[in-house]
C-alpha cells in the first residue's frame, strides 16, 4: 500500500496584521521623541484690500531697528555689534523711546483703555536678518531676546499699574498693554551673504 502524501499544514497569518499594527503602535508610544525648541509666533491676520491702499508700504528708517545674524553667529544691532546679552537692553530701549530720542521710532498719542492718552511707538519694526550659515542655536537665542525685551517691557508696565505681572492680568488689561507695546518682529527669508547672486 503505498503512502499518501502528507498534507502541511498551513500556518495561520489572518492575525499577523493585528499584531505588526499593537507592536507598531506600542513602540509609538513608548518611544520618547527628541523635539526641537520652537518659536510661538502668531501672524496678524491677512490685511483687508482696503487696507492695503489707504497704508503706504513707506516705513521711516528711525522706525527700523536692523538686527543681523551672520554665519559665524556675530549679532550686529544698528550697525553695531552687539553680544546676545547686550540685544535686549537694546530692543526694550527702541520699543519704548523713552527720552524720545530723534533717532529711535516716532511716538504718537494713543487713547487707550485703562491708561487714557498715551505717547506710543506704535510704527516701530523689529527686522531680524540671518544668514543660512547661521547655527539655529544662535537663531533661537537671538528670537528669544527679542521676545524678552516685550515681555519685560509688558511686565514693567503691568507692576506699575495694576502690581502684578502681564501674565496674571485679565484679558482686557493685556489687550491694553499689548496696544502700547505691540510686537512687531519681521524676519527677511535667510540668505548667504557671502556668495555672489
Amino acid at each position: 500500500m503505498a503512502k499518501g502524501k502528507r498534507k502541511v499544514p498551513d500556518i495561520n497569518s489572518s492575525s499577523t496584521a493585528d499584531i505588526a499594527f499593537l507592536l507598531l503602535i506600542f513602540f509609538l508610544i513608548t518611544t520618547s521623541m527628541d523635539t526641537d525648541r520652537g518659536l510661538a509666533r502668531r501672524l496678524p491676520p491677512p490685511p483687508d484690500s482696503e487696507q492695503i491702499e489707504d497704508e503706504p508700504d513707506k516705513v521711516k528708517e528711525r522706525n527700523v531697528m536692523t538686527v543681523f545674524l551672520n554665519m559665524n553667529d556675530q549679532l550686529m544691532c544698528s550697525g553695531d555689534y552687539v553680544s546676545v546679552e547686550q540685544l535686549r537692553g537694546r530692543a526694550k530701549e527702541f520699543i519704548a523711546n523713552p527720552y524720545n530720542d530723534e533717532n529711535k521710532p516716532e511716538k504718537h498719542a494713543k487713547d487707550v483703555p485703562f491708561f487714557g492718552t498715551m505717547q506710543i511707538t506704535e510704527k516701530h519694526v523689529v527686522s531680524l536678518r540671518c544668514d543660512r550659515g547661521s547655527s539655529y542655536k544662535a537663531y533661537l537665542a537671538v528670537q528669544n531676546e527679542l521676545v524678552a525685551a516685550y515681555n519685560e517691557l509688558r511686565d514693567e508696565l503691568a507692576q506699575e499699574k495694576w502690581g502684578k505681572d502681564y501674565v496674571a492680568l485679565g484679558e482686557d488689561e493685556q489687550k491694553a498693554i499689548r496696544e502700547i507695546y505691540p510686537q512687531k518682529i519681521s524676519e527677511a527669508e535667510p540668505k548667504k551673504y557671502g556668495e555672489k547672486k
